[in-house]
């Protein structure tokens, strides 16, 4: 399949008044940003610095933190961050990047998909940052005051998982001409991986854990491979019950008991046990013989009823 990005920027102002989730998801991000600078214009016509303790308080409200602590505090900033922006160039490409891929998304799945994939998407990549800054020495000391904020790995999410739901779109990009999309993807990827050591390692890792959920999503959503994974499932559960069954049946034919005195039998039990059994029947067998059925008492015809349905 060969497309490319055709359309201008956010095509025009149709696309913000279509009222899909990709229009609200790009008009979100910028709502927010917009709130953020108007914030950052009063407090400096208010005599106070551009970055004041009270512009800085509300974007620590909102951004995600690393430590536990501060999370357990504010949880709500698990799902904020992913629409939090300060500077004007990482919403500016963040939101064509988003535009761009959503509208391939959505040519494909549904919105609610790409509302899904956006949202996981982003707390998948806070997940992986999290943990990262956790579990990592060499965070140990940035741990207490680092955030992450942005709709980065939401996007990459979305990116991730369309690029592997149909890897042979692709796109004309400049100087690199025709390219399919989940080569792209795959190389951003491997740039965020190398790129952790660069000063926002907090940010390369999000982007990658929106990257591990885009393509997760994409591999449960992808028709061939849901098939599989529902064939397996169902190879697996049938194969459980026809182990239970067995075990089932198992239990039926050695009289509906595998212990004695609450203690599983041995075999020698076991034989011993069939062994008196069957000396039994024999007996009531001989009985019937001597004087027929009427001759027997009610506890013996119940006993012979109860050997002859397992028998059957």
């Amino acid at each position: 399949m060969n497309t490319g990005f055709s359309q201008p920027v956010f095509g025009n102002r149709s696309f913000f008044r279509e009222k899909s989730v990709l229009s609200y998801l790009v008009l979100l991000n910028i709502a927010v940003w917009a709130i953020i600078q108007a914030l950052r214009v009063v407090l400096f016509l208010y005599n106070r610095q551009t970055g004041g303790e009270e512009l800085h308080r509300i974007i620590n409200l909102l951004a995600v933190p690393a430590y536990l602590p501060t999370l357990a505090h504010q949880p709500w900033s698990l799902f904020t961050y992913m629409v939090l922006h300060e500077n004007i160039w990482h919403i500016l490409f963040n939101m064509l990047w988003l535009y761009w891929f959503g509208k391939i998304f959505l040519q494909y799945l549904s919105q609610r998909q790409l509302l899904i994939t956006y949202l996981l998407g982003g707390l998948a990549g806070a997940l992986v940052y999290i943990l990262s800054y956790n579990i990592f020495p060499v965070f140990a000391e940035a741990l207490p005051v680092s955030c992450a904020l942005g709709a980065s790995a939401s996007v990459m999410a979305i990116v991730t998982a369309i690029s592997f739901y149909v890897p042979n779109y692709s796109i004309s990009l400049l100087f690199l001409g025709r390219i399919k999309i989940v080569y792209l993807a795959i190389a951003l990827f491997v740039l965020d991986f190398f790129m952790i050591p660069s000063g926002n390692a907090g940010g390369h890792l999000a982007h990658i854990g929106g990257a591990l959920f885009g393509f997760a999503w994409a591999m449960l959503i992808t028709p061939s491979v849901s098939r599989k994974m529902h064939s397996r499932y169902q190879q697996f559960t049938d194969e459980l019950k026809n182990i239970f069954l067995k075990k089932k049946n198992n239990r039926k034919q050695t009289g509906g008991s595998s212990s004695y005195g609450g203690r599983p039998m041995t075999d020698e039990a076991y034989n011993d046990q069939r062994a008196k059994s069957q000396k039994r029947i024999d007996d009531i067998l001989e009985k019937i013989s001597r004087g027929g059925y009427e001759s027997l008492t009610r506890e013996e015809k119940d006993f012979l009823f109860r050997s002859s349905k397992k028998n059957g």
